[in-house]
């Protein structure tokens, strides 16, 4: 089931008239990212800390990210697809602000996937944690920042569509056999209540410290050069709806399959779970970790670079914001553990996101009056406070 699967769905992904349409095109550079940015070390986190409770905090987190896109979403609307000049000069500011936030936030996310590299490429070697690891991700470190100096990322970046394509065709495997072990089980024993380990307070500020897990739909944002504004719209919005469908049935036969006691938590847990499942599974998994996470490395190093430069007037180029990233990233990467620099990611994906729904709630309130945008004003800025409060809250996951 699991090689058919892999099969079927690689072949539908790499067909013509799949990969080049547009919507779909659209759709899956935000989807890559979302799904990419979690989904290797979300389902142990929330089983792990939230047992029984899994599905429901994979919805409540998968309702945040959803409702920090409406935000993004309304922004997109309304600037259309020539922002230039639409905004008041507060409004100015504040996108300028928001791009700086995101250009940071580009820094530790970067950090969080090479990180996740270092990890599972060390897991080839069946070693877990400790020094090697974040040597290899020093060294990816390297090879980036030399590919961005000597104008390699051409060719990195023409490697992504085929990165993603196989890291979705990985995925879906992964759910067919785990549906099919979860069916295999002996469902009286295994659905036995598991109480959360992480409740109240702190549960509400674990899932705020997750929030860069389903990060990267706000891409579609800046895809304005290749789509109009209807598209991107659209295409967030079905990226969105498809990664947290993926993320709630994966987290559901997490819940059916496994306890979370027999589980032993760090950044590549999964690898372990799925070897239950299949032999093939962990070297799959390990295949995807490597390709996903170097691309989506490149991909916001070199947006990074990109907006650094634009936001700095040219006065500083792009190789010098690629420098300014490998600096920060290797400072983070030994440091902190994985688990820390997601929620330091988090908190900058946050801010990024409470400014953008600040944003959305003021040019709301430019709009005609009426019950609807009494309700976007009001919803927009209640989402900007809980940007700001995930800044100021948000806790690690304990590894």
């Amino acid at each position: 089931m699991i090689v058919l699967t892999l099969l079927l769905v690689a072949a539908l992904l790499f067909w013509p008239r799949v990969a080049k349409a547009p919507m779909w095109r659209a759709t899956v550079t935000p989807l890559a990212s979302i799904i990419g940015s979690g989904f290797l070390i979300l389902g142990p986190v929330m089983l792990v800390n939230f047992g029984s409770w899994a599905p429901l905090a994979m919805l409540v987190l998968c309702a945040l990210g959803y409702a920090f896109g409406s935000a993004m979403r309304f922004n997109i609307r309304y600037l259309g697809d020539s922002p230039q000049g639409r905004g008041t000069p507060l409004q100015d500011l504040g996108e300028r602000l928001s791009s700086w936030v995101l250009a940071f936030a580009y820094f530790i996310s970067v950090a969080y996937y090479l990180n996740l590299f270092g990890a599972f490429a060390g897991r080839i070697v069946d070693v877990r944690g400790g020094t090697l690891p974040k040597v290899i991700t020093t060294l990816i470190y390297l090879l980036i920042l030399a590919a961005g100096y000597l104008r390699g990322f051409s060719v990195m970046e023409r490697l992504e569509k085929f990165s993603v394509s196989l890291k979705l065709a990985i995925i879906a495997s992964l759910l067919a056999g785990l549906a099919v072990h979860t069916a295999q089980q002996d469902m009286a024993s295994v659905l036995a209540y598991s109480p959360a380990s992480t409740q109240g307070t702190l549960a509400l500020q674990l899932l705020l410290g997750l929030i860069v897990t389903v990060q990267g739909f706000e891409t579609s944002r800046y895809l304005g050069q290749h789509y109009d504004a209807a598209t991107r719209v659209r295409s967030m919005r079905h990226a969105q709806w498809l990664a947290s469908a993926i993320y709630l049935v994966y987290a559901a036969l997490l819940t059916l399959s496994f306890h979370q006691q027999t589980m032993t938590l760090d950044e590549t847990a999964i690898i372990d779970l799925m070897g239950v499942v299949a032999l093939v599974l962990p070297p799959l998994l390990i295949a995807a970790a490597l390709s996903a996470q170097f691309s989506a490395a490149v991909a916001d190093t070199s947006a990074s670079g990109g907006l650094i430069n634009e936001l700095s007037g040219q006065r500083l180029r792009a190789r010098h914001g690629y420098v300014l990233l490998t600096l920060t990233g290797l400072l983070l990467t030994w440091l902190f553990d994985v688990f820390e620099i997601i929620s330091h990611a988090s908190r900058a994906f946050a801010l990024y996101y409470g400014v953008q729904s600040l944003l959305a709630a003021v040019r709301a309130a430019q709009q005609p009056a009426s019950l609807r945008r009494h309700l976007q004003i009001a919803g927009f800025t209640l989402l900007g406070l809980v940007g700001l409060a995930a800044v100021l809250f948000s806790i690690p996951v304990e590894g």
